[in-house]
């Protein structure tokens, strides 16, 4: 009977755990784990857990998920790397690049990403886990994480959504983390996806002035435009290398140019969206009709638009137009984060496509996998839904200063490099802007050896390629060799 009624004590106790509509302030599951990378196998740890935010008065007014992953028969940490992630949205998890691009483990896809049945993952061989230790953070109201209370008039929203708020409290929580973990003698990289970036180049700033926190590189994967103004001419020119890019991508260029290597064929849209375009665009309506025509004309070229509809744009065809424009004889839509990903409307005719069509691919394939993974891997046990997007709104957008921001960090801290990951299919954060905030970030040129591009052929998430996969993998791992002190001083010297 006793038994009986232990057994019984033991299932309740269980369910009630499942039965939690609200997580607990802090606590962790830690869990041990082999990866195979194909041509070698290595034991590693993961911790995923909840971590308090507090108000000023001690209290604690939210909890953030995160995940850490630290490789196991590592003697001393103090040399070892931590890279602290985040995603973007403002409201996403950090879900894209821990389960598709940095972390152990990878979704089971194909090789261009798209999503297979069963949905699934499996070991990730390219994983910077080898070199460096990771922590996956989410933000308050993103995959597990919540304000305390979860809603009603208790919560102070501006404590957490908007640029500046968002940058503030994760920096306070980052300090706990590095505390609790034993990790202020390593070097410390952030990466951010997407709007991610503006989160980790505010990040660099704040947790160097305001936590003493100094780092040894950020990376910026798809970046936003960090504050860095670009409106007018400048936007409008900036959007033509990545109208060429997908054209060339979907074959819809003369073979002139679909002969071409992309890098190659990029680079003369480049130079002719800079030295050509630009300067017609400036003199807007006083311009000649004949360059104007002369314009629409290659670009037509370029982008496979028609250049009457340049014209009839004034040279300014809007992005949506284009995602639905571009392929519309063939019955297609592309995609807005991935160009690579095609899309079918209701009618052909229209401004814009129905539907983000990458966006419904991804979501196809991480929601399932990232379920499956923290309760069946992972251990962590919970009724609470994980959001993929969460809800932050209103978001705070004024007086965003993280580009300003992360060139003065860099200034403060000789040791801080800086690099730019893009996909050239990307129409939502596109690689050509990526480069321009790049020459922008710092305007004296000073710094600029410690700044670097890379490029993929694909789209956002340029890491659901598998050979931009490895290859962005391994662009991390050189560019963490290159960042490290090697017992240099943080120092500026005069030339001799």
């Amino acid at each position: 009977m006793k038994k009986l009624f232990f057994a019984l004590a033991i299932g309740l106790s269980t369910s009630l755990l499942w039965a939690q509509r609200t997580l607990a302030e802090d606590t962790k599951v830690i869990t041990n784990h082999t990866l195979n990378t194909g041509s070698s196998q290595w034991a590693y740890t993961a911790e995923t857990g909840t971590q308090p935010v507090w108000d000023s008065q001690g209290k604690s007014i939210a909890n953030l998920h995160y995940t850490y992953y630290t490789r196991d028969g590592i003697k001393d940490r103090k040399n070892r790397p931590l890279v602290i992630s985040f995603n973007g949205g403002p409201g996403s998890a950090s879900v894209w690049m821990h389960l598709a691009y940095t972390g152990p483990r990878v979704l089971n896809i194909d090789d261009e990403g798209y999503p297979v049945q069963p949905y699934g993952f499996s070991h990730n061989p390219h994983t910077i886990l080898d070199i460096a230790d990771i922590v996956y953070v989410n933000p308050v109201n993103t995959g597990y994480s919540r304000t305390i209370p979860e809603d009603g008039p208790e919560v102070d929203r501006k404590k957490f959504f908007g640029v500046n708020a968002d940058i503030a409290y994760l920096a306070e929580w980052l300090n706990t983390f590095v505390q609790r973990h034993q990790r202020w003698e390593s070097p410390k990289y952030l990466i951010g996806e997407s709007y991610g970036t503006t989160r980790v180049s505010g990040l660099a700033y704040a947790l160097q002035n305001n936590q003493w926190m100094y780092l040894n590189g950020v990376i910026l994967v798809s970046p936003t435009e960090l504050g860095i103004d670009r409106e007018g001419p400048v936007e409008v020119a900036n959007r033509i290398p990545y109208f060429a890019a997908a054209a060339w991508y979907h074959k819809q260029l003369d073979a002139k140019y679909q002969s071409m290597k992309l890098t190659d064929f990029l680079d003369e849209v480049e130079s002719f969206s800079i030295n050509q375009l630009l300067p017609v665009l400036v003199r807007g309506g006083f311009a000649s009709v004949e360059e104007k025509s002369a314009l629409a004309d290659k670009m037509h070229q370029y982008t496979a638009v028609d250049a009457q509809v340049y014209l009839q744009h004034n040279l300014e065809v809007p992005f949506p137009y284009f995602w639905k424009e571009l392929l519309r004889e063939e019955g297609y839509t592309v995609g807005r984060l991935d160009s690579r990903y095609l899309g079918l409307d209701k009618k052909e005719a229209g401004d814009a496509p129905d539907y983000a069509a990458e966006l419904t691919s991804w979501l196809h394939s991480f929601t399932p996998a990232i379920n499956a993974y923290m309760h069946q891997e992972l251990n962590w046990k919970t009724d609470v839904k994980y959001n993929m997007f969460g809800p932050v709104n209103p978001w705070d957008r004024s007086n965003d200063q993280t580009g300003a921001q992360l060139r003065q960090a860099m200034a403060q801290n000789p040791y801080l490099h800086v690099m730019f990951q893009s996909g050239y299919f990307d129409g939502a954060t596109t690689y050509f802007n990526a480069k321009y905030s790049m020459w922008q970030l710092d305007p004296s040129g000073k710094m600029k050896e410690r700044i670097s591009f890379k490029g993929y052929e694909s789209g956002h998430m340029m890491y659901l390629r598998r050979v931009d996969l490895k290859s962005a993998n391994d662009d991390i791992r050189a560019f963490i060799k290159a960042s490290s002190s090697q017992g240099r001083p943080a120092k500026y010297s005069l030339m001799p």
